[in-house]
């Protein structure tokens, strides 16, 4: 019964052992995840696992930060097209302009202004 016990024993930590090293390695998708949550500002608490892609309502600014201190990047009007990535609160949203003059930049929006 000794010798069972250890084998049981013996068993069971080479399994935990294992078992744990497997859960503590990262997987793939996990590793470019972070990789992606690197790239977006650290004023981001939530990360959208698919981009939201939303025109504004009326002409809104495009700041450099989530809130209205923040310096203006450009206008936004009505109708133009900005894919959300990430936002602040779900009040401001960080993402790319991708219509109207303001095309290809970055920046946050209020999100009382983004309609889906």
């Amino acid at each position: 019964m000794n010798i069972t016990t250890r084998i049981v024993g013996a068993a069971a930590s080479t399994a935990l052992l294992i078992g744990g090293a497997l859960v503590a390695a990262p997987t793939a998708s996990a590793a470019s995840q972070s990789a992606s949550v690197s790239s977006l500002p650290k004023a981001c608490d939530w990360e959208w696992a698919y981009p939201q892609k939303e025109d504004t309502t009326t002409a809104v600014n495009l700041r450099s930060g989530p809130g209205t201190k923040y310096k203006s990047l450009g206008t936004l009007y009505k109708g133009v097209h900005f894919t959300e990535y990430c936002n602040k609160k779900f009040d401001w949203g960080y993402g790319k302009v991708t219509s109207g003059p303001n095309k290809g930049r970055w920046g946050w929006v209020n999100r009382s202004y983004l309609w889906p």
